[in-house]
């Protein structure tokens, strides 16, 4: 198991993940989908989190099979002398390394971004961390969840008389995962031009603010502040989700003037068509009540299949409202492979989502779903060069 095969578009390219939880693991996940060699870091004796998060099955965490894929494991306690003198070894054949410690942690080691570039200034750093690197609340702990609610995520979502709703999954440290691996590509395309690393200062509460839209213009600009609206937008309408006759739910989306006029066409009001106030998608959002009524009265009269049947003769946008039961059956996503199987050693074959996106001549592939504790930590520092006896001294001093 010497890391994913050949032929990936970051084949050669090699990633030591000393993160935990979500975000940085998740970036070191993405590289490793498309071919990077990944190692991934953890303490001897308090492994990733993230292995005991959410449900497993014959005491093995599922998140971590998804999370820990295409990573080999080794373990290293970075607070000893020889872990510290074995990161820097493993830190001068490494291309990026991705850690997410409170700021100052790795410096209190001798493991600062002074002494990593020392070992290999080619090196790229990513730092990822709730608040960033500096600030009034650099040093503070945190989590995705305190940027769901900084970034005005919270304050948007839900019902316009409900609490501020955060979301049931981590989607700040996802939103900062993708960027974070956007971040490390960026860094490497600098590299191939000047021949030097760098660092990487990822904060999570910023990236859920870029994909939150124009708020911050609007707020400049305006002094506008936007109200929780519940599944209204206030750019267009209709735009909600319907319940069906067999209680089932869809969602209808009227982006585009075109489609609007086809779905109240559709539903039997084509009168509200020439109204002026429907050339608009804000002036539709503005009469909401109108044209939600006519669409959820039409929709509540048919089952599920016949709605969607309908709305794909128009061709009108519309989805069904699906749970992970549905997705696994979809046959969009089953035609995509969205999600695929992949043989496990303890698990026997698993599903899980498959690469972020198809390349035509250089495709991502799961070579394998996250390995046990240390599986690899042998292996690993043997082919660095370590012989047996310091890799038995370095279990003796308790660094493995």
């Amino acid at each position: 198991m010497n890391g994913p095969s050949e032929g990936g578009s970051l084949d050669g390219l090699r990633v030591l993940d000393l993160a935990t939880l979500f975000a940085g693991p998740l970036a070191a996940t993405l590289l490793g989908d498309f071919g990077a060699e990944v190692v991934k870091v953890e303490h001897p004796s308090q492994p990733d989190p993230s292995r005991g998060h959410g449900p497993s099955k014959d005491g093995i965490g599922l998140w971590w099979k998804l999370l820990g894929r295409n990573k080999r494991t080794i373990t290293l306690d970075l607070s000893k002398r020889g872990g510290r003198a074995t990161l820097l070894r493993l830190a001068a054949e490494t291309d990026v390394i991705i850690e997410n410690f409170r700021p100052g942690t790795l410096e209190k080691w001798d493991l600062g971004w002074a002494e990593l570039s020392a070992a290999n200034p080619r090196l790229i750093l990513a730092r990822v961390t709730a608040f960033g690197q500096f600030g009034p609340y650099a040093h503070r702990p945190g989590f995705g969840t305190l940027a769901e609610a900084m970034s005005g995520f919270a304050a948007i979502t839900g019902e316009p008389d409900a609490p501020p709703t955060l979301p049931p999954f981590g989607l700040a440290d996802s939103i900062a995962g993708l960027a974070t691996a956007y971040a490390v590509l960026t860094a490497l395309r600098a590299r191939d031009r000047t021949g030097e690393g760098q660092v990487i200062d990822m904060a999570i509460i910023e990236p859920i603010l870029t994909v939150l839209g124009p708020q911050p213009i609007w707020y400049d600009q305006l002094g506008h502040v936007q109200p929780r609206t519940g599944n209204r937008s206030a750019n267009n309408a209709p735009r909600n989700t319907y319940r069906t006759a067999d209680g089932s739910w869809v969602a209808v989306s009227t982006s585009a003037q075109s489609i609007a006029e086809r779905v109240m066409r559709l539903v039997g009001r084509p009168d509200v068509i020439d109204e002026p106030w429907f050339a608009t998608g804000a002036d539709r959002a503005r009469h909401a009540d109108v044209l939600d009524g006519a669409v959820g009265a039409w929709i509540a009269e048919r089952t599920r299949d016949e709605v969607l049947a309908a709305f794909e003769k128009a061709e009108a946008a519309i989805a069904p409202v699906q749970d992970v039961r549905d997705v696994m059956s979809d046959p969009q996503y089953l035609a995509l492979d969205t999600v695929t199987s992949v043989d496990d050693p303890e698990l026997g074959p698993l599903r899980m989502q498959n690469v972020l996106f198809r390349l035509s001549a250089t495709p991502g592939a799961i070579h394998w779903a996250g390995r046990p504790h240390g599986a690899d930590t042998d292996a690993v520092l043997g082919e660095l060069g370590l012989t047996a006896t310091e890799i038995r001294e370095l279990r003796a001093e308790g660094a493995l």
